[in-house]
């Protein structure tokens, strides 16, 4: 009998090792479903068929106490694959010696990439994609979320749905107002699938008691980052499968994503090069809207969710950190996964005989994201925080809604609104005279009174209104609606259609009126946006366009050059985060080069980044950024008194010296005509002044500024802060998906201790080529720029018709009789 048990036991240990091989290292890009799977190289040995795991029917809404709002993080995960030794012609697996950790039954994963998530008003949807594992899309799955809701919600008129890859999975009546509630939906079998995911929130509400269109900005249901996510079943969906483990990092319960970078050799030369590639790639490959870069060169710090560590040195280096390093990174390039012995979290080792090998094995990782320069993009990445991706306008474009995530809607309430996604590239010049169009299909019944209307909204900035005039509805085919460009910006754009719609039931608000249940209102998803023909050249300095596709250093076709003070972990850190997100936006990792010196640099682009008192005094300048400010730019703390602002000041003794209320009338009426007319100070000037320069207020903990090179060749970026820590903090702040698109002008600055993001705007700005020459391009051009200097315009109009005048006059002279 006992042989029989140790016979059984034996063979159930030797099964396990079988389940516990992996795919070797797979950098491949994300497979849309149907797509063929090209074979890897070392194929896994398949895993055994996990038993189905009953999952509980969704469960009824239950408050979650404040004590356990926030749900336990998942317990450790399971131990990854052996490492693979990374060599030119394939991929091998190599040995090692790490004890695996125990595997968990259940796996976590957070889903929501916002630190808040709101859905607003009577009609809201939010869509994004999570990026799954083979092992996690095949294990049974269950869909957890926390909410609550405004109290002036109706629960028996409001419901929240909740889509995986488009098909609902559960609906829930709004009814928390109190305190969170969570709810449990099960994963039909067979919906999830590997790599892209789309998660998509729905809410429909409405008001108890009142029908007013103020009343619907009342409305809200929030959803909970750490309350929400997907269960998988199963020990298997916790094991990372190589390069999945990278894309399907995920996020933490408050929407962020962090990258731990040990390295023990930081602050030697040579590492600073490779680290900051590294950094990029990791940043593509999982493309993440809150993501943090954290260099340190001691211990491996705990795992989490949406956190990985990664451990980057020689083999010498990194032995009395990690005992368990396999034997083949003292001979060979490697880039594996493999198991903290402590924490049994995932640790993705890159290591190898020398920096040369180190800097081979991130090549490994990082050149499947490389792309060329000179290749035009279609779409800018966005679905981790917004799906789809946001297409890329070049042209004249008709895209339908319905391929920018826009559903055919029939609505019965009072404010409908809903947005989508268009892009433009670094080098549009439109923002004065362009205008787009959006070809609405719609229709409104009888209902609808006169006074209803429809609004268009770019980035959250009205751009055009139709009013709604008939009293017997209708059916709107392609009407076209005319939307000014002058709220379009490089990169990233949120397009908004909103209608005001208003009856006679709504005027009366009789009992029960508020849930509406005939529909009055119908957006179609065969409406189309119409972009037109726009100027394309570049502009320098353009901070919107470094934010919105990393112009111009993410066209480079030379390595740029970067000035870094000193090889610090903090200042490192806020390096890496910055150039990770612009490697986002530019959709390739930017070569880099770190130079000692500005005299070294010449006319190429560059980024200069680090505390101002080491700044190059030639960058500052270049920036106008006053070189008094190294000594003086000194963040307010708590502990001072008696340190008065001067911009706070200056508005005071504004107010108070003679002449104050005039000059504050005059500052109301130049406001009124910029709202109104659109006419400024700087539209009335002949030519552009020059720029001012700027001192960076105390209450500023970070600034960020662009100018041009010494010989104006070239683009200059400045990050500097008071000290490393400052730089580090503001940095990880500033590049977050709720703040980034805030960057623009030619320097912008942030506040720690206010929190607030503000812009100096451009003044004076240089012209820099981007396309071929072209009659019809240098037309736009010149359109766009008289229609920003009216004066420029009027003085040439008033030479064009004195020389119509002057020419007119001499041909009627030699015409006809002369006397």
């Amino acid at each position: 009998m006992r042989s029989i048990v140790a016979a059984s036991l034996l063979l159930l240990n030797a099964s396990a090792f079988a389940q516990a091989q992996t795919a070797p290292f797979d950098m491949s890009g994300e497979r849309p479903p149907g797509a063929s799977v090209t074979p890897r190289l070392t194929p896994p040995t398949p895993p055994a068929a996990a038993a189905p795991v009953p999952v509980a029917p969704p469960v009824s809404v239950a408050p979650v106490p404040a004590s356990q709002a926030t749900p336990a993080p998942a317990s450790a995960p399971a131990p990854v694959a052996p490492p693979i030794t990374v060599s030119p012609q394939a991929l091998q697996p190599a040995a090692t010696d790490t004890a695996p950790a125990q595997r968990p039954e259940s796996v976590r994963r957070y889903v929501v990439p916002f630190s808040k998530l709101g859905l607003n008003g009577e009609y809201d949807r939010r869509s994004w994609s999570v990026y799954l594992t083979p092992e996690q899309a095949a294990a049974p799955a269950s869909f957890t979320f926390a909410y609550q809701n405004a109290i002036v919600v109706a629960p028996e008129a409001s419901a929240l749905t909740v889509y995986l890859n488009n098909r609902p999975i559960g609906q829930q009546r709004v009814g928390s107002p109190d305190g969170p509630s969570a709810v449990t939906f099960r994963v039909p079998p067979g919906l999830l699938q590997p790599g892209a995911n789309v998660v998509s929130f729905e809410a429909a509400q409405r008001h108890r008691t009142d029908c007013s269109i103020q009343s619907t900005y009342e409305l809200w249901s929030n959803i909970d980052p750490a309350g929400t996510y997907l269960s998988f079943a199963g020990s298997d969906a916790a094991e990372p499968a190589s390069a999945d483990a990278i894309r399907a990092i995920g996020v933490d319960g408050a929407g962020k994503t962090e990258f731990d970078i040990v390295v023990p050799a930081l602050e030697q030369p040579g590492t600073t090069k490779p680290l900051l590639r590294l950094a990029q790639g990791l940043s593509v490959l999982s493309s993440m809207p809150n993501q943090i870069f954290a260099f340190s060169t001691a211990s491996l710090p705990a795992g989490g969710a949406g956190r990985l560590s990664v451990l980057v040195g020689t083999a010498a280096e990194l032995r009395p950190l990690f005992p368990g390093l396999p034997p083949g990174a003292e001979s060979a390039a490697l880039a594996a996964f493999v198991t903290d012995p402590r924490s049994g979290s995932p640790v993705l080792l890159i290591s190898g005989p020398s920096w040369q090998a180190v800097s081979s094995a991130i090549d490994t990782i990082v050149s499947p994201t490389d792309r060329s320069a000179d290749s035009r993009r279609d779409v800018l990445t966005t679905e981790r925080w917004s799906a789809p991706n946001a297409p890329l306008v070049f042209s004249d474009t008709n895209i339908a809604l319905s391929q920018l995530g826009v559903k055919t809607t029939e609505f019965s309430g009072r404010r409908l609104r809903t947005s989508f996604n268009i892009a433009v590239p670094a080098d549009f010049y439109a923002n004065a005279y362009g205008e787009a169009k959006v070809l609405l299909d719609s229709a409104y019944t009888d209902n609808v009174l006169p006074g209803s209307h429809i609004d268009i909204y770019v980035n959250d900035n009205i751009a055009s209104t139709v009013p709604i005039t008939t009293t017997t509805g209708g059916i709107l085919r392609h009407l076209p609606i005319r939307v000014t460009m002058r709220h379009f910006k490089p990169g990233l754009n949120t397009v908004a259609i909103e209608a005001i719609l208003m009856t006679k039931d709504d005027a009366a608000c009789a009992p029960g009126a508020t849930a509406g249940a005939s529909p009055r209102f119908a957006l179609f998803d065969t409406s189309e946006l119409h972009m037109p023909d726009f100027a394309r050249v570049g502009q320098r300095p353009n901070l919107a366009a470094m934010a919105g596709t990393a112009y111009p250093y993410g066209r480079a076709t030379e390595p740029t050059p970067l000035f870094i003070d000193r090889v610090d972990a903090d200042t490192l850190s806020a390096a890496a985060t910055l150039l990770g997100q612009m490697a986002i936006m530019a959709g390739h990792p930017i070569p880099v080069e770190t130079v000692a010196s500005p005299n070294t640099i010449g006319d190429r682009d560059a980024i200069f980044i680090g505390s101002i008192s080491q700044m190059p005094a030639t960058a500052l300048s270049q920036t106008n950024i006053a070189t008094a400010s190294q000594a003086s730019w000194r963040p307010v703390t708590d502990a001072q008194t008696g340190v008065v602002d001067t911009g706070t000041a200056f508005e005071e003794w504004n107010s108070k010296v003679s002449g104050g209320v005039l000059r504050s009338r005059m500052t109301a009426f130049r406001e009124w005509l910029w709202r109104n007319f659109d006419i400024s100070r700087s539209s009335l000037q002949f030519v552009p002044g020059a720029e001012q320069i700027f001192t960076p207020p105390n209450t500023a903990s970070l600034l960020v500024a662009q100018g041009s090179s010494p010989a104006g060749a070239g683009s200059w970026t400045v990050v500097a802060a008071p000290s490393a820590k400052d730089l580090r903090e503001g940095v990880e702040v500033l590049t977050s998906q709720l703040n980034w698109p805030q960057i623009s002008g030619h320097i912008t600055t942030y506040s720690s201790k206010t929190g607030k993001i503000e812009a100096v705007p451009v003044t004076r700005f240089d012209f820099v080529p981007s396309t071929p020459w072209s009659i019809a391009n240098y037309r736009l051009i010149a359109a766009n720029w008289l229609s920003t200097n009216i004066l420029s315009y009027a003085s040439l109009l008033v030479v064009f018709v004195l020389l119509i005048g002057v020419t007119t006059s001499k041909m009627l002279r030699n015409l006809g009789r002369s006397k």
